[in-house]
C-alpha cells in the first residue's frame, strides 16, 4: 500500500464549519467521506 496523503482545509468562518460538521454528523460520515460525497455529486456520480 502506498503512502497516505494528507489534506488540510482551513475554514475561517465558524458558521460554515458548524454547518459542515452538522452535515457530516447527520449522514454519519468522516471528514474524508464528506469530501468524497461532495466531489461525487459535483461530478454527477451517485452518492452513497
Amino acid at each position: 500500500m502506498g503512502d497516505p496523503h494528507t489534506v488540510y482545509i482551513e475554514i475561517e468562518d465558524d458558521a460554515q464549519y458548524e454547518e459542515l460538521k452538522q452535515i457530516k454528523k447527520k449522514h454519519g460520515l468522516t471528514w474524508k467521506g464528506l469530501l468524497l460525497q461532495g466531489a461525487r455529486r459535483m461530478e454527477g456520480d451517485d452518492a452513497i
